[in-house]
């Protein structure tokens, strides 16, 4: 009888092992789905007048030459990123989004040439190339659309309606997306409101909602102001917000920009996100570069 008890408990044993090591099997698979280390950087630009150096100058460095210096800061935190990885995991992609597109077909040529994807067989040569892409087209884009002066805007809540998920989330990535805006929010294609939320905020709204006073979040919490939320779920999604710049006149301008943004991040379940000021672009390449590497 004891034989056949010390053999029953050394089957048990051996069992228990087994199932253990399966279940640490088990758990580095999930561990390796969820903490990939595999990035989807989208770049979603924002061709309004607030670019134009007539209407918005900016003696210190105007906001189109801002806005290229931070995608270049960003071209160079995803670089980063993928010289960081071995070869063999390289899954990693960047693009640039307008919406809408621009009708000259040359912008659409540039936004080609700018998504850019490294895999296992991409050469060395690669990087080089996406250096040179991201050095010279972001500038020929905002330099064509100033000329053009046909500032067609960004219709950024239809954005985040009908293309974010297709266009900005990939599985098994840590997708994030920046937007180069200067805060405000209008487009003729999408100008509606809800109650009183709606899919635009500009100056004159602001003055209308008389957010003009240090109490503006009290009055926005009661009177439920706010962007009409234009997605359920975007938990799988990181955004960060470059280039907030309020007209002059409301001391608490920036302020209320930024609670509408907050509020809509929210409310579409995005957990990380950030909101930067226009700042010069030595000042916010840290912040990029950073938020990036994920550290």
């Amino acid at each position: 009888m004891k034989k056949i008890f010390y053999l029953l408990m050394i089957i048990s044993l051996v069992s228990c092992c087994k199932d253990k090591k399966i279940g640490t099997n088990e758990e580095k698979k999930n561990s390796i789905i969820v903490d990939s280390n595999n990035i989807n950087v989208s770049i979603l630009i924002d061709l309004s007048d607030r670019i134009d150096p007539e209407t918005n100058p900016n003696p210190t460095m105007e906001y189109y030459q801002r806005d290229t210096e931070y995608i270049k800061a960003i071209e160079r935190g995803f670089l980063n990123h993928i010289k960081s990885k071995k070869i063999i995991t390289y899954d990693d992609q960047m693009q640039v989004f307008f919406n809408p597109e621009p009708s000259d077909p040359k912008m659409n040529d540039f936004t080609k040439d700018l998504k850019v994807s490294f895999n296992r067989d991409i050469p060395r040569s690669y990087f080089d190339s996406v250096e040179k892409k991201y050095a010279e087209l972001p500038l020929n884009i905002y330099q064509s659309a100033i000329k053009d002066k046909s500032f067609v805007g960004s219709d950024i809540w239809e954005f985040f309606k009908n293309k974010i998920s297709d266009y900005c989330i990939k599985d098994d990535h840590r997708n994030i997306l920046f937007i180069l805006t200067d805060g405000y929010m209008y487009h003729d294609d999408s100008k509606f409101s809800e109650k009183s939320k709606t899919s635009y905020l500009t100056p004159n709204l602001i003055r209308s909602q008389k957010l003009t006073a240090s109490d503006y979040k009290t009055v926005i919490e009661k009177n439920e102001y706010g962007f009409v939320k234009a997605n359920d779920n975007l938990k799988n999604l990181e955004v960060i917000v470059l280039g907030i710049n309020p007209k002059k006149g409301n001391p608490f301008e920036e302020g209320v920009i930024k609670e509408y943004w907050e509020n809509w991040f929210k409310e579409m379940k995005i957990k990380k996100y950030q909101i930067k000021s226009a700042d010069l672009p030595s000042n916010l390449e840290p912040i990029i570069l950073k938020a990036i590497s994920g550290n």
